[in-house]
């Protein structure tokens, strides 16, 4: 059974200059030709060509550039045809009704990227990393997710099931032939083979933190007591007034979330209610909130008012995050208590000390265009659930291989499943429910 002619708008939501249309599939050209009069298959190949698309009775809908992709050389595979008009939201619906009335099908979220999967033009990490570079924040971020698309990860976790093939097809004559008198050194081998993939694995996974941050954003919770200008610092570092700041203790009582860029890093400013004992439900609510952004943070801001006595310290939960305390209100005398106290000391009422705040985030992060920029790939979380369970595979294959006497057969079941779980990262296994997931995600057209 061939597959349906799919048809979407492919350019964002809403008025603009252009729109785009895409139609793939066995009767792509058919549709358009009966959409343009016959303008579609009399068009050279990958030329654009000035067309008219008319309605049913003739009428024009809609004028221009038309452009033909015969199969195989398209980005899905198949027939495509792309037609790009005026921007107008309802003359672009209209465009699209009119392929759709002539025999294409609406197309599914992901439904372009996935049909160039199966068809061969991309790997499964190559189709994630459309979508990554789509929703990229930072120029860091779009460079992680071009080298993805380029196939970089796909042909490191392609070369490392590659040699574990050979290392299993190795295993498999020692097993099927003992006849052979297979040399005892063979099982130093294979071990030696087995550690070259492992340490493959081991340095995508070193990757999993740098993806995550890439894609999500560090983890910054502004936090510390009520008044002392937590509000104010968020509203500083992204440059405009995005929450409510007043001298009335407890004005936030929930989690504000802003992203900016930093030297090519995002961070998720998390602005938090403020630190204190309080019999107020709804503030009280909120603290625990702010507890809980405290035990899921990357890095910490603690803010203090430096012109106030200072107090005990904080009492915050347990951490692995990186820590910044910030002296505010460096504008007024600061107070006898914090000399010597080491921290950047900033006026979010001036502006000053944000650049020292900037420079020491970048440094205490040890995010630099250079070191990150060096990386081939930033593995995403199915990416390291897979790594992680060829680890586990590989690491309990070795021990059987390295006794003094030797166990090729469950070696070989553990080897088995290290193929499967690397081959799920470029999807060269039965992956029909995982594609149903990924795609799902992307945006209709794509």
């Amino acid at each position: 059974m061939s597959p349906q002619t799919i048809a979407a708008i492919a350019s964002p939501h809403g008025t603009g200059a252009v729109s785009l249309i895409r139609i793939s599939g066995p009767q792509a050209i058919a549709i358009a030709d009966a959409a343009t009069a016959g303008s579609a298959s009399s068009a050279p190949p990958r030329t654009a060509r000035l067309c008219r698309i008319r309605d049913a009775s003739g009428e024009t809908l809609d004028d221009g550039l038309l452009t033909i992709f015969p199969a195989p050389h398209s980005f899905t595979g198949e027939h495509c045809v792309e037609f790009t008009g005026h921007g107008g939201i309802l003359v672009t619906r209209e465009v699209l009704s009119r392929f759709l009335e002539c025999g294409a099908t609406s197309a599914e979220p992901g439904e372009f990227s996935r049909r160039a999967f199966l068809n061969g033009k991309l790997d499964l990490t190559q189709a994630e990393g459309i979508m990554d570079l789509i929703s990229a924040q930072t120029r860091l971020s779009m460079r992680a997710a071009r080298s993805q698309l380029e196939g970089k990860l796909g042909k490191q976790t392609t070369a490392a099931r590659d040699a574990l093939l050979q290392t299993l097809a190795h295993l498999e004559a020692w097993i099927d032939f003992p006849e052979e008198d297979i040399d005892p050194a063979t099982s130093d081998s294979l071990r030696q083979q087995l550690n070259n993939v492992l340490a493959t694995v081991d340095s995508l996974l070193a990757t999993a933190d740098q993806g995550r941050i890439l894609r999500e954003g560090v983890r910054t919770v502004i936090y510390g007591e009520p008044n002392v200008g937590k509000s104010s610092l968020l509203n500083q570092l992204l440059g405009f007034e995005r929450a409510i700041v007043s001298s009335i203790a407890g004005t936030t009582r929930d989690t504000i979330e802003e992203t900016i860029n930093l030297h090519g890093i995002p961070l998720r400013l998390i602005d938090t209610a403020g630190v204190r004992d309080s019999t107020d439900t709804i503030e009280a609510e909120g603290i625990q909130r702010t507890v809980r952004q405290i035990e899921s943070a990357d890095l910490l801001l603690e803010i203090v008012d430096a012109s106030q006595p200072k107090h005990p310290d904080l009492k915050v939960p347990e951490t692995d995050a990186k820590h910044i305390l910030l002296l505010n209100k460096s504008d007024l005398p600061e107070h006898p208590s914090w000399s010597g106290i080491n921290g950047i000391r900033l006026s979010c009422q001036t502006g000053e000390g944000f650049e020292s705040l900037s420079r020491t985030i970048s440094e205490i992060l040890d995010f630099t265009d250079v070191d990150w920029g060096e990386h081939a790939v930033a593995i995403n979380a199915r990416h390291q659930a897979s790594l992680e369970s060829a680890r586990r595979a590989l690491t309990a294959a070795l021990p059987l291989l390295a006794s003094p006497e030797p166990n090729p057969e469950l070696a070989s079941i553990d080897i088995r499943e290290a193929l499967d779980a690397l081959g799920e990262i470029p999807g060269r296994t039965d992956t029909e429910d995982l594609l149903g997931v990924i795609f799902s995600t992307f945006c209709i057209g794509k």
